[in-house]
């Protein structure tokens, strides 16, 4: 299910360049400062950075607690869970940061303060490319783990993921294409790689 939902996205993403522009300017002129606040309180919890450390410490953590105290299963599960995060995020990282690469998307401030609009291939200026999204990409790959170990939490996770990866389109930080393609490529990469390499950690729904 999630690869087909993945591969819905990323089409019902690149027909969004239709709407892309319009969608931004209607953010940026309807949401109130009270409400950017808010966006902008909780937009950062879908940060690489962010779960890259949480993931990094929780591995060094099961492995040193195994190392001093011996086998145990719950470390041993913390330490496959994180390993595999940090698997799927980087696979996905690869295929995100090709794109951003290869096609180089102004972000939405640039048509909304200077007027500028439209791609710059091979510019190798990550912070200013804008699609895919990379804070979608890392809280959908958060929320596919985390619903493969607690599925009861499953429509949280996603629930979640999907706030915070439109906070970013709201905040004129992605247009609306870049969020969608970018949490679709989460999916469809996270599913592949949890299938091959952590099938303990998938559920037949995936």
């Amino acid at each position: 299910m999630l690869l087909w939902i993945g591969i819905a996205l990323i089409l019902i993403g690149v027909a969004c360049f239709a709407i892309d522009r319009r969608a931004a300017h209607f953010f940026h002129a309807a949401i109130p400062k009270s409400f950017d606040r808010i966006l902008h309180a909780t937009t950062d919890w879908a940060k690489g950075g962010l779960w890259l450390i949480a993931a990094a410490l929780a591995l060094v953590v099961s492995c040193v607690v195994q190392w001093r105290f011996g086998p145990s299963p719950d470390m041993h599960r913390l330490a496959r869970v994180s390993l595999a995060f940090l698997v799927c995020l980087a696979a996905a990282s690869v295929v995100l940061h090709s794109i951003k690469i290869v096609l180089g998307r102004r972000r939405p401030r640039d048509e909304l303060e200077l007027n500028l609009y439209g791609f710059r291939p091979f510019t190798w200026d990550l912070r200013k490319d804008s699609f895919p999204s990379g804070h979608a990409l890392t809280i959908s790959c958060v929320a596919v783990v985390m619903s493969g170990i607690a599925p009861e939490w499953a429509p949280l996770c996603f629930a979640g993921a999907a706030w915070l990866a439109l906070t970013r389109a709201l905040l004129n930080s992605h247009y609306l294409s870049d969020v969608l393609v970018g949490a679709g490529i989460a999916l469809v990469v996270t599913r592949e790689m949890l299938w091959l390499y952590f099938p303990d950690l998938t559920r037949p729904w995936f």
